[in-house]
C-alpha cells in the first residue's frame, strides 16, 4: 500500500509569478507570461489530483 503522507507526497507548491520587469513588451513568442499561466495551469492540475489524495488537507483549507 503506498504511503500518502504529507512528507512522502508533500502539497504542490505555486510557481512564481514574473518580476514586473521580466517582459520585455516586444511580443516573444513565447513570453514570460505565457510561461507562467503555463506552470500555473500544471500547478492547478497537480494541487487538484493532491487533494483528491489528501481530502484530510481539504478540510484544513
Amino acid at each position: 500500500m503506498p504511503d500518502s503522507s504529507a512528507h512522502a507526497d508533500p502539497r504542490p507548491q505555486p510557481p512564481s509569478p514574473p518580476a514586473p520587469g521580466d517582459c520585455c513588451d516586444s511580443g516573444c513568442p513565447l513570453c514570460v507570461h505565457d510561461v507562467y499561466h503555463d506552470e500555473l495551469a500544471r500547478y492547478l492540475h497537480a494541487l487538484a489530483q493532491w487533494r483528491l489524495r489528501h481530502p484530510e488537507a481539504v478540510a484544513d483549507g
